[in-house]
């Protein structure tokens, strides 16, 4: 069964992803994947939350944790757009935005992962409290 939540998660996380980055891009312009960066970014942020917060209370079931995590973040982050963005900015001949990308990428995906970690750390406090 648990197959079945890891295969709605990654549909729905995967139409997410499109509809998000879709209307960043067409707001931000071709010249930068935005879209794909802030993508990245808060899927970070949200498996940092749910991460930290299923796992240190039983919460979230086993199930819905794959359905929200493996399912959901899995198919809502896009590693694999990031390279190909990458590795696109270089071939036209732009250096500096494709380092200025992957350097954004990596320490503002860090950041947000941090950052849902802490927000987790403040909801399980929270609960522990009331």
């Amino acid at each position: 069964m648990i197959w079945w939540y890891v295969a709605l998660g990654s549909a729905v996380g995967g139409v997410a992803r499109f509809g998000l980055a879709t209307a960043i891009q067409q707001r931000i312009g071709p010249n930068f994947p935005a879209g794909t960066l802030v993508v990245n970014i808060t899927g970070s942020f949200l498996l940092g939350v749910l991460l930290r917060y299923a796992l240190a209370t039983d919460a979230i079931s086993p199930d819905v944790r794959a359905l929200l995590t493996t399912g959901f973040c899995g198919g809502y982050t896009t590693f694999s757009t990031f390279t190909y963005d990458t590795l696109l900015l270089i071939e036209e001949g732009g250096n500096a935005r494709a380092t200025l990308y992957v350097v954004l990428s990596v320490v503002l995906s860090l950041v947000g992962a941090w950052l849902g970690i802490a927000t987790a750390r403040e909801l399980l406090a929270l609960r522990a409290r009331g």
